[in-house]
């Protein structure tokens, strides 16, 4: 039995999104168990699930606007840092939250514990292609700054939950860069490159530049923190306006508009889909010793269940435990 444990008082629309997530989760995966940490009044109206899952109930939680370091010393029973006190004592094999997410990063840093070998873990998330298939990319804000000591560890880390959980046999890593030529870039990038290239465990195919993410070029697309982090909530806006013009224009657009659409729907929804993320889950803090995963903090009921979803897979594939033997130094006779 997989033993997950949710934050249910983190994000936007908590306790019910959360709530009603694992609801489905539960409903549709028998192997695994939820622990949701919370205010067990708040909690229990929208559970419906009856079996494998248990309420720990504190009163105490972390806002969206607690500084983080302090927030997880001084709130020893919020709900985030119980989940994570779970995981560390063996209680729980993974940790969900949708709150603060440099909360959940402290947290995963310091109650969890990173692998012994890995300098920086990472926020990794899956992010979506034009052909469905997406592609997983780290740093996305765990780390403001970055060495290129760091950035081959990312492919590395990349590497191998391409590998484990999404089952492709040769993830192709790409370095986010200013253009695709092995020349280009500042000094951390050209350094990044070297080592990248020197790596022969790694499928590495070059430079990726931003605008080409979505087509497909890379199946892991290495990047430092505060890159990375850019390039994500670029592609957040400019998928959220673009919907949200779309709609305008037809709203606004008059009966002939209206028709357009009306032919256009199914077109229209698979555009929507090939833009929404939510479905691979949520961003990963990866390098340490067990899966600590962040939702969105505007996670619904959907993104919630699809996170867990993911969580599951991870656990399935031991894709943590992996890694630690691969970090953990090999004893020479």
């Amino acid at each position: 039995m997989k033993r997950i444990a949710v934050d249910a008082m983190g994000g936007d629309h908590a306790p019910q999104a959360i709530v009603e997530g694992v609801n489905r989760a539960i409903a549709e995966f028998k192997d695994i168990e939820i622990q949701l940490y919370g205010d067990e009044s708040k909690i229990k109206p929208y559970l419906t699930a009856t079996e494998r899952v248990s309420i720990i109930h504190t009163d105490e939680k972390i806002n969206s606007d607690d500084e983080p370091a302090k927030a997880i010393r001084r709130k020893k029973k919020a709900s985030m840092v119980l989940g994570a006190q779970a995981v560390k004592e063996g209680q729980a094999d993974a940790v969900v939250s949708a709150g603060n997410t440099g909360a959940l990063l402290a947290a995963g840093l310091f109650v969890v514990g990173r692998i012994k070998g890995v300098d920086r873990p990472g926020l990794m998330s899956t992010l979506p292609t034009l052909d469905g298939k997406g592609y997983d990319m780290l740093d996305l804000g765990a780390n403001a700054e970055n060495t290129a000591t760091h950035l081959h560890q990312y492919a590395v880390l990349g590497s191998f939950y391409a590998k484990n959980v999404r089952n492709i046999d040769k993830p192709r890593v790409g370095l986010l860069n200013n253009g695709t030529e092995d020349t280009k870039g500042d000094p951390l990038r050209k350094e990044t490159y070297a080592l990248l290239a020197a790596d022969t465990s790694l499928n590495f195919v070059g430079n990726v530049e931003a605008r080409d993410l979505m087509n497909g070029v890379a199946d892991v697309v290495v990047a430092d923190g505060f890159t990375g982090n850019a390039v994500l909530k670029t592609m957040e806006g400019t998928a959220l306006n673009l919907m949200g013009s779309l709609k305008t224009s037809i709203k606004e657009g008059g009966l002939i508009a209206k028709l357009g659409a009306l032919f256009l729907k199914d077109s229209l929804y698979r555009l929507k889909n090939t833009l929404d993320y939510t479905s691979a889950g949520g961003a990963v803090l990866f390098g340490l010793k067990a899966p600590v995963v962040k939702c969105h903090g505007s996670s619904d009921a959907k993104s919630v269940y699809y996170t867990l979803k993911q969580v599951r897979t991870m656990l399935q594939t031991n894709v943590v435990g992996q890694l630690v033997d691969e970090f953990t130094p090999k004893k020479v006779d």
